[in-house]
C-alpha cells in the first residue's frame, strides 16, 4: 500500500507537528453506537505502520470528546491537543507496527442525519449518513483525504427493532443488554468518506450476479410490493459493468438502500449504496420516473471512484464523468442504440446552449458544476472511444484500473493509460475536451447524426420548418410504425403548434404512452376538439400524463369537473403523491364536489407538509396550500421547520416561500400569531422573516 508522508499528513491537518516521517493506516475497527440525543458514541482502533519514525498521529474529527487513548497496551495520559476539527497526539515512534485505541463522542450537525427520531410515526425513524468528500469526521474520528485508505470494518449497536446496513459482509449478529450487535467486515482499503451506515426498519431480497456476488436490495415493509419496478434490471446491469469494465466488481457484497429525505439521488458508499427513496416506485411510475439510471451510476462508481479514487477535486471528471457514461451504457444495453444516442443528444445540446452563452467549463476546473463533471464528462469518453476504437479502449480501461487499484489518481494518469492502450498522442484530446470551457458541439452533432438515422432526420427537419411556411407533410411523415419514439416525443415537443388539431388527435388517438405524454404536456389547454383524446389519457399508465391531463380537463371544462375528481379519487401517483395533492386542491376549491367533505381534504392537504413525510411531498403540499390560501397556523409552523431542511433545496425553497408569505399583510399577520406556538429556535427563524 501507498506509504503517505506525515507532512502531507499534517498539511492537511492543519497541524503543527514535525514533518519528513512516514505514516500509513492499514486497519480501521470501530464500534459505534447512534444515541436517542442524536450524538454518536463509540470506540476507534487503528492498525498503522511507521517508518522512519514519527513524532505525531492527527486525525480530523469535528466536535468530539475523547477519553481513554492506547497506543498498543500503553496509556497516553499527555501530548494529547484537540482544536474541536483535529485531534494531535504527541508520540514518540519508531520503525514498525503499532495500533492506537480509544473512546469518542460525536454530536453532528451533518453527515449523520436521524430522520423522524422521536416522531410519533415510530415506523419513519431512519438513521443514514452521507459523507461525500471529506464528511466522515463529524461521526467517526478519520481522515479528511481520499489518499489516506484502510481496510473499514464496521461494529454498530442499535436497538433490536431496527436493521443495520453498512459495509461489507456482515459477519456476526448478537443482542446484548437490549441492543442488538452489527459486526460488518471489509477486506480492502478504502478512503473513509466512503463509510456509511443505515438504520431503520428494512427488509431485504437478495439475488446474486453471474459472477456470483451477493446483491441485496432493501426496501421498508410497506413497500414490499414495489422491489421489483425500483430495482428493475440489477442483475442486469450488474452483469453487464463488470463485462464491459473487464475487471471484477472489487468488493465481497453489493447493498442498496433507500431512505427518506437523502440529500441527493444516490451516494456510493463502497459495498453499499444510500439512495433517495423517492426512487421506490410501482411500475406505473416506471415511465415516469425510476432508479435505472441512477442505479447503473452508483455501481459503476464502485470501479471509478471506490477503487481507484481521484486524487482532489481538480479530478473529479474521473469519477462523475466515468460513472456517468458507463450508466449510459448500462441504458444501452438495455434500452437500444436510439434510446443511448438521443440521451446523449439533449445533455449535449444543453452544454452547447450554455457554452454558447459564455458558460462552458472545463472539466479540469475544480470548481465546475456538475452538469459539466457528469455529462461533459460522459461525452468526453464517448468521443474518446471513438477516437481510439473499442478495443483500445477496453484495453485503456483495465490497464488504469489494474495499474492504480486501491490507489489514487489523476487525469494524467488517465491519458496516459489510453495513450499507451491506443499508442496515440492525446494531448489534443486533452486540451479541446478537459482543458477548454468551449464544448465541441459541431464535432458532437456530426458524431450523433452519423450514429442515429432519426437525430439526423431531426436535424433536417428543423432546416425545412425554418425555410418553408411549416413544413407540414415532412413533419407528420414522421408519425409512422418506423419513426422511433425519441424522435416522435421531440417533434411534438417543438412543432406542436404546426400540427393541425386532427392530426394532433390522431397522434394522440394512436401515439405510444411517451408520445402521448409529451402531447399532454406541451399543448396549451384542452380544446373541444381534443376533449375525448384528454380524456382517454386520465387512464394511461403514466402518473406524470394522469397530473397533467386531470388539471387541462378541469380548467377547461368546468361542467365535468365532477366527473374528472371522480375518475382519479384515491390515486397517490408518484412517490411524490403528485396525484394526490393536486386532486385535493382541486376538491378543495371545486364547490361542488363533495361539499361536506371539504374539513376533510382541507386536513389531510394540511398533513402533508408534516415532517414525516418525505421532502418531496412537502414541498408540493406547501405549494398548493399557498396557491389556494389555505395555510393551516400548523402547516406554516412546518414551513419554518423545513426552512432549516439538511436539504438544501427544500431549505431554500421553504425560505422563499415564507419571505412570500411576509410581503402581505394577511400573511404577516398569520405569521405573527405564531408567535406563542413556536419553540425558541424556530420564534428566532420566524423572528428574522418578520423584520424583512
Amino acid at each position: 500500500m501507498r506509504l503517505v508522508l506525515v507532512f502531507l499528513i499534517l498539511l492537511t491537518f492543519k497541524s503543527y507537528s514535525q514533518a519528513g516521517n512516514a505514516l500509513d493506516f492499514t486497519h480501521l475497527r470501530a464500534e459505534i453506537k447512534p444515541n436517542s440525543d442524536r450524538s454518536v458514541s463509540g470506540t476507534v482502533r487503528y492498525s498503522f505502520q511507521v517508518k522512519g519514525g514519527a513524532t505525531s498521529i492527527a486525525f480530523n474529527a469535528v466536535d468530539m470528546e475523547f477519553s481513554n487513548f492506547y497506543l498498543g497496551n500503553t496509556k497516553l495520559e499527555k501530548g494529547i491537543n484537540y482544536d474541536g476539527k483535529v485531534l494531535q497526539l504527541a508520540v514518540d515512534l519508531t520503525e514498525g507496527d503499532y495500533q492506537i485505541q480509544f473512546d469518542f463522542n460525536a454530536k453532528p450537525k451533518q453527515t449523520v442525519y436521524f430522520m423522524g427520531w422521536g416522531d410519533r410515526v415510530k415506523a419513519n425513524e431512519q438513521i443514514w449518513t452521507q459523507g461525500q468528500g471529506k464528511y466522515t469526521s463529524h461521526w467517526l474520528p478519520s481522515f479528511d483525504d481520499m489518499t489516506e485508505k484502510f481496510e473499514f470494518d464496521l461494529t454498530v449497536h442499535a436497538p433490536p427493532e431496527y436493521q443495520v446496513v453498512a459495509n461489507g459482509v456482515l459477519k456476526r449478529q448478537k443482542t446484548t443488554d437490549g441492543l442488538k450487535t452489527w459486526e460488518f467486515d471489509m477486506v480492502r482499503p478504502m478512503s473513509s468518506y466512503l463509510g456509511a451506515f443505515v438504520v431503520g426498519h428494512f427488509d431485504k431480497k437478495v439475488i446474486h450476479s453471474s459472477s456470483g456476488v451477493p446483491i441485496e436490495l432493501y426496501y421498508e415493509p410497506k413497500d414490499s410490493a414495489k422491489v421489483e419496478p425500483t430495482y428493475r434490471y440489477t442483475k442486469a446491469i450488474f452483469d453487464f459493468l463488470e463485462a464491459e469494465i473487464g475487471i471484477p466488481y472489487p468488493w465481497q457484497i453489493y447493498k442498496q438502500v433507500p431512505v427518506r429525505d437523502f440529500l441527493y439521488a444516490g451516494m456510493e458508499n463502497t459495498s453499499c449504496t444510500v439512495f433517495s427513496n423517492q426512487y421506490v416506485i410501482d411500475s406505473t411510475a416506471f415511465v415516469d420516473k425510476n432508479y435505472v439510471n441512477i442505479n447503473a451510476h452508483e455501481l459503476a462508481h464502485q470501479w471509478f471512484g471506490n477503487l481507484v479514487t481521484e486524487y482532489s477535486g481538480d479530478h473529479h471528471w474521473l469519477h462523475e464523468g466515468f460513472a456517468t457514461y458507463y450508466a449510459y451504457l448500462a441504458e444501452k444495453e438495455l434500452f437500444g442504440d436510439t434510446h443511448f444516442y438521443w440521451r446523449l443528444y439533449q445533455t449535449a445540446k444543453t452544454l452547447a446552449n450554455l457554452s454558447e452563452n459564455g458558460d462552458g467549463e472545463a472539466l479540469t476546473d475544480p470548481n465546475a458544476n456538475s452538469l459539466t463533471f457528469y455529462e461533459k464528462g460522459a461525452l468526453a469518453l464517448v468521443m474518446l472511444r471513438k477516437r481510439v476504437g473499442n478495443t483500445a479502449f477496453r484495453k485503456g480501461i483495465r490497464s488504469y484500473l489494474e495499474n492504480y487499484a486501491f490507489k489514487n489518481v489523476m487525469i494524467a494518469d488517465f491519458i496516459r493509460e489510453m495513450a499507451i492502450a491506443a499508442d496515440d498522442d492525446l494531448s489534443d484530446f486533452r486540451k479541446e475536451w478537459l482543458e477548454s470551457e468551449e464544448f465541441p458541439w459541431e464535432q458532437v452533432k456530426s458524431f450523433l447524426q452519423e450514429k442515429e438515422p432519426s437525430l439526423k432526420q431531426l436535424f433536417e427537419l428543423r432546416e425545412a420548418v425554418n425555410t418553408t411556411s411549416g413544413a407540414t407533410p415532412e413533419l407528420l411523415g414522421f408519425f409512422n410504425a418506423e419513426s422511433p419514439i425519441p424522435l416522435k416525443r421531440q417533434l411534438v415537443y417543438e412543432f406542436h403548434q404546426n400540427i393541425p388539431e386532427a392530426a394532433l388527435e390522431e397522434i394522440i388517438t394512436n401515439g405510444a404512452l411517451e408520445v402521448r405524454q409529451m402531447a399532454a404536456l406541451t399543448v396549451d389547454e384542452a380544446t373541444k376538439p381534443l376533449q375525448d383524446e384528454f380524456e382517454a389519457m386520465l387512464t394511461d399508465q403514466s402518473y406524470i400524463t394522469q397530473e397533467t391531463v386531470l388539471f387541462k380537463l378541469w380548467e377547461a371544462f368546468p361542467e365535468n369537473r365532477t366527473t374528472y375528481l371522480d375518475r382519479l379519487q384515491g390515486i397517490m401517483g408518484l412517490p411524490n403523491k403528485n396525484i394526490r395533492l393536486l386532486w385535493l386542491t382541486l376538491a378543495l376549491i371545486t364547490p361542488e364536489y363533495l361539499p361536506d367533505n371539504k374539513k376533510e381534504f382541507y386536513n389531510e392537504l394540511n398533513a402533508y407538509t408534516a415532517d414525516h413525510h418525505n421532502y418531496e411531498v412537502r414541498q408540493l403540499a406547501f405549494q398548493y396550500l399557498f396557491q389556494i390560501q389555505a395555510l393551516s397556523n400548523t402547516a406554516l409552523e412546518n414551513l419554518i421547520q423545513a426552512s432549516e431542511s439538511p436539504v438544501w433545496r427544500f431549505k431554500k425553497a421553504s425560505r422563499k416561500l415564507l419571505n412570500t408569505i411576509n410581503t402581505t399583510e394577511n400573511g404577516k399577520e398569520q405569521l405573527r400569531n405564531l408567535r406563542q406556538r413556536l419553540t425558541t429556535h424556530q420564534l428566532g427563524i420566524l423572528n428574522q422573516v418578520l423584520a424583512k
